[in-house]
């Protein structure tokens, strides 16, 4: 039996680039050497409150993308959270079983909170509970392997947590995660400075037609000693370099680097190429993605499908905790 691979995806609206090179191309390669599983995790985004339709048809938007990018049904299982009622269930008895200490040190929760109530901004005890719900995701399917970005470590170090203090209580019953990271741990936006992201408006879309990353990448933050065309750069210093070491042939990024340094090739030029590296990877995700808006019914019954098999492990671990639990 081939070993489970487990990994959501917020539906936020169009996926960029980012969220491609650091999980997405990995869902896809993953499905040939592992019983895959990938999850579309509407109800993490009721964290921040979205607008009811909008959720909708991030939701869709995001099973296209998916589809789109390689994700095939017949290899691998794409479902969305909310269709399998067992994640919410699971999530409250995992909670019982979570120190409240572990969830209140969670980086990601400090961060944002902070963020939010720095603007008067509401937060959340979903915010808060939302690692002992992402624990539930994974260890519902008993996934052994969970593809993440380097953001999300701590949260699967708390789901190993909460796996080991469950079976101290209750006896084995769950498999202990563990992270895989993508060879693209965190990929920064145009900006050089954050993680390329929509809502800091610094992500190339990935379903965004060349025109619009031509414009976007020619107002790119590039190494800032460089001021001038004849003037040396240093390419570690420069965002643009390091996405060209994601998507542009290495014989090409080599000589990127060596023009760089000794002032042969200028920013625009680099930036041209790397355009043209991110439409070799986005032109036919594109293209595949506009066959499936004439056909909405494909991605349907994609996810219709998924969440059958979905619902079916669920239930059945479900059933096992429950027995464990005393609650049947």
């Amino acid at each position: 039996m081939q070993r489970r691979v487990f990994s959501g995806i917020q539906p936020t609206g169009s996926l960029h680039l980012g969220n491609y090179l650091g999980a997405i191309q990995n869902y896809v390669a993953l499905q040939d050497g592992y019983e895959a599983i990938y999850c579309i995790v509407d109800q993490h985004a009721l964290t921040i409150r979205p607008d009811p339709q909008e959720l909708r048809a991030n939701v869709f938007e995001a099973a296209r993308t998916l589809l789109a990018c390689g994700l095939e049904p017949k290899r691998c299982t794409v479902f969305v959270q909310s269709h399998v009622p067992a994640h919410t269930e699971l999530a409250w008895i995992l909670s019982c079983v979570t120190s409240f200490g572990d969830l209140s040190r969670m980086t990601q929760f400090k961060d944002k909170s902070d963020q939010a109530e720095s603007k008067g901004e509401f937060v959340s005890a979903g915010l808060f509970g939302y690692p002992v719900l992402q624990t539930a995701d994974i260890v519902l399917y008993k996934a052994a392997v969970v593809p993440v970005g380097e953001d999300q470590v701590q949260h699967i170090e708390l789901a190993r947590e909460v796996v080991r203090r469950f079976h101290t209580v209750y006896g084995e019953l769950f498999v202990e995660p563990q992270a895989l990271l993508s060879p693209a741990k965190r990929i920064l936006g145009l900006d050089g400075q954050f993680k390329m992201s929509k809502s800091r408006g610094n992500e190339i879309g990935l379903l965004e037609p060349a025109e619009s990353v031509k414009k976007k990448l020619a107002v790119a933050k590039t190494d800032e000693k460089r001021k001038r065309r004849q003037d040396p750069g240093e390419p570690n210093d420069c965002n643009i370099y390091s996405l060209h070491q994601y998507v542009t042939d290495r014989a090409e990024v080599a000589r990127i680097e060596t023009e760089c340094r000794r002032a042969g090739i200028g920013c625009v030029e680099c930036k041209g190429i790397l355009g043209a590296s991110v439409e070799r990877i986005a032109g036919p995700i594109r293209a595949r993605a506009a066959e499936l808006d004439a056909q909405p019914e494909i991605v349907r019954s994609a996810l219709k499908e998924g969440a059958v098999k979905a619902n079916e492990i669920a239930q059945k671990t479900l059933g096992e905790v429950r027995e464990r639990v005393g609650l049947r």
